[in-house]
């Protein structure tokens, strides 16, 4: 195992110990505020209960057919900051990063019933922390794409192919990826038509059979 791998997989570690940390103090925050806060946001059991259930989460997969079926109803948040964004993000997405997320003039964004909000960062720590701030607020239909934009690139932009050894179901989901790819505009086409070259047709020249003089006379 290279020491790169080791030094990103502990880098990854610490941000969900961090996430784990966080969480914890805001819930233990929510439940000492004062009486006259409590009525502010959600109740706080209910709120450490949306924190650990994983159905705030909704895959790539999920999210590509959503947006190919142009869903009406999908509403993209990137919370990463500015420069991030406007270097690369996800179709048709608003830009609203974390530290923004008090801002009274995005709640037409954040606080509605009608859109679902998919949050999303480079994976899941910054909307994950997004999440919780907008779930503490009230905020309702809050969802957080799983791995982020690392994982859209490894699903959807640049799938594996699929081991021989697997089943049906997966060589079905890696066809749909990369047409899911090329709808984005970043895949490309695997079978191009190639114009053949024309073979020229080899001429035999047949020599000519000499005409016989005519036999006898008149």
């Amino acid at each position: 195992m290279s020491k790169s791998y080791k030094s990103k997989k502990i880098l990854v570690k610490r941000r969900y110990q961090i996430l784990a940390a966080i969480l914890f103090l805001l819930a233990l925050g929510l439940v000492l505020l004062p009486k006259y806060k409590e009525n502010e946001g959600i109740d706080p059991e209910l709120f450490v209960k949306n924190a650990l259930s994983t159905e705030r989460y909704i895959s790539t997969d999920v999210l590509a057919d959503r947006l190919i079926n142009q869903d009406p109803t999908v509403l993209l948040i990137d919370t990463r900051s500015e420069d991030e964004f406007n270097e690369f993000s996800l179709p048709d997405a608003v830009n609203i990063p974390v530290k923004d997320f008090f801002n009274e003039n995005l709640n037409p964004f954040l606080d509605q019933n009608v859109f679902d909000v998919i949050l999303f960062s480079n994976d899941n720590f910054y909307a994950n922390e997004a999440w919780m701030l907008g779930n503490r607020l009230g905020y309702t239909n809050l969802y957080i794409l799983k791995g982020g934009l690392n994982e859209w690139f490894s699903t959807i932009i640049d799938p594996k192919y699929p081991d021989e050894t697997m089943p049906r179901e997966a060589f079905e989901l890696y066809s749909f990826r990369k047409a899911a790819g090329m709808y984005f505009g970043v895949g490309e086409a695997e079978s191009k038509t190639e114009e053949k070259p024309v073979q020229k047709k080899k001429v035999v020249t047949v020599p000519k059979k000499k005409k016989r003089a005519p036999e006898g006379g008149c």
